[in-house]
């Protein structure tokens, strides 16, 4: 059921005064990037980065999301395509109190996270595909993943039983085979600073 007579209520404080007060703009960094790439490494180095450098920042990850917000879902299509759009409204709140949003989720297809995209203010959504081949997020493969869904243990897994779709034209690629994590947040921060999003920094 949909809600019905609920009509959106504008604060005293807005956005330009929250970010004024911090020293920044809001935005989403939306990471993708199949499992074993490195989204949450990239993102966990990025908030501390951001941190020390007088930035307010959070990440919301995938596991963690599952384990409140979104646990009554699976991973069907269905419920993958629900997954997202729950955490694009969350993250859409956070952006509009001003901070750097981090997300960290595969987020597999194309038209859930230009979804999301499309609730957030022109240039509020900044894509980065945390790239890196299939192989090599199979040898990393710390959680065992991948050989479980190789043994069709696990239903519908990103890049064995089910689609990755890559993005086509991310704001932000790094390459995690080829680029160290330090590396990879370091091209992530001169991006945020050549977009004025980080004054200063």
């Amino acid at each position: 059921m949909k809600s019905t007579n609920v009509v959106w209520q504008q604060g005293v404080i807005d956005r330009p005064k929250r970010e004024k007060l911090l020293g920044q703009k809001g935005v989403c960094l939306w990471f993708t990037g199949l499992s074993g790439s490195g989204k949450s490494t990239l993102a966990r180095l990025l908030e501390s980065t951001l941190y020390r450098k007088g930035h307010l920042a959070y990440v919301l990850d995938g596991d963690n999301i599952r384990h409140g917000l979104n646990g009554d879902l699976g991973f069907s299509d269905a419920d993958r395509k629900e997954n997202i759009r729950r955490i694009g409204e969350v993250a859409r709140l956070f952006v509009d109190a001003g901070m750097i949003t981090v997300t960290a989720f595969i987020s597999p297809f194309r038209g859930d996270r230009n979804t999301v995209r499309k609730m957030m203010q022109e240039g509020g959504f900044i894509e980065v595909y945390v790239r890196c081949s299939l192989e090599e997020c199979e040898k990393r493969d710390v959680k065992g993943l991948y050989s479980r869904a190789r043994k069709n243990e696990i239903d519908a897994f990103t890049g064995i039983s089910s689609p990755y779709e890559a993005p086509l034209s991310p704001e932000i690629t790094v390459d995690t085979e080829r680029m160290s994590p330090e590396a990879c947040v370091g091209h992530i921060m001169t991006y945020l600073k050549e977009k004025h999003i980080t004054e200063g920094s």
